[in-house]
């Protein structure tokens, strides 16, 4: 059976909630990655950052990224899978709630992320359509 552990990329890096904008983006830069775990005080995920939520909803909004927090950009309940789960709860995760990236959890600790790419390497043809259709349905 493959696991999301099998399929993730390791080491995935938290950004605390309360880290600025600027910072969040430099550290994107410097991990070549276009999206970061928010985390709390106590290391519990609290959503996803991504380079969109910070143009789109901070930059292009007039705010100032030196001033605004990344948890003060963690909207809703973050969606995350164990470490052990099979591909297709995975998917099932990913699907349902039309979420193109995926932190993996292990023991209580973030261990890497699921991302398109990820997909795109373990995944047959069949299932990788089936994977963009349902995330990037409308309606």
């Amino acid at each position: 059976m493959t696991t999301a552990k099998d399929i993730m990329h390791p080491g995935a890096q938290w950004i605390p909630a309360h880290e600025t904008l600027d910072r969040a983006a430099q550290l994107m830069r410097e991990l070549d990655v276009g999206a970061l775990p928010i985390a709390d005080a106590e290391e519990r995920l609290t959503g996803i950052l991504t380079d969109r939520d910070i143009v789109v909803g901070c930059v292009a909004m007039g705010h100032d990224p030196a001033r605004t927090t990344a948890g003060e950009m963690a909207h809703g309940t973050p969606r995350w899978i164990d470490a052990n789960a099979d591909v297709d709860a995975v998917l099932f995760e990913m699907q349902s709630h039309q979420i193109r990236r995926l932190p993996v959890i292990e023991d209580k600790r973030l261990v890497g992320m699921i991302s398109e790419a990820d997909l795109a390497q373990h995944l047959t043809d069949g299932q990788l359509a089936s994977w963009m259709e349902q995330v990037y349905a409308h309606g």
